[in-house]
């Protein structure tokens, strides 16, 4: 059974830097394609990050030269490094992992992480 964990979003002030973790279990991040993305109230959940196996990166226009989406295929887990933040970076942060090796490509998600960028 796939599994994701996310952990590591808080609070934090304009300009600081917060690392999310999302910690897979059931497969492996080396061999799916992996992805961060993040949902305000009301609003549809929108991606940030995503990293293919061969580690192919794509970042949304909103993040990039702020944020880092990184793998260790050792921890099986995969990071987002947001510096630089802003008050509008406030968002539940969700992983997603896509199964390149399964018919359909079954897509699967954490329970999200809030992260708070507030004076």
């Amino acid at each position: 059974q796939v599994q994701l964990v996310e952990s590591g979003g808080g609070m934090v002030q304009p300009g600081g830097s917060l690392r999310l973790t999302c910690a897979a279990s059931g497969t492996s991040v080396s061999l799916n394609a992996m992805g961060w993305y993040r949902q305000v109230p009301g609003k549809e959940r929108q991606v940030v990050a995503t990293m293919s196996p061969g580690g192919t990166i794509i970042y949304a226009d909103s993040v990039k030269g702020r944020f880092t989406i990184s793998r260790d295929n050792a921890k099986n887990a995969v990071y987002l490094q947001m510096n630089s933040l802003k008050p509008e970076d406030t968002a539940v942060y969700y992983c997603q992992i896509k199964l390149l090796r399964q018919r359909d490509f079954p897509v699967y998600w954490g329970q999200g992480t809030q992260v708070t960028v507030s004076s």
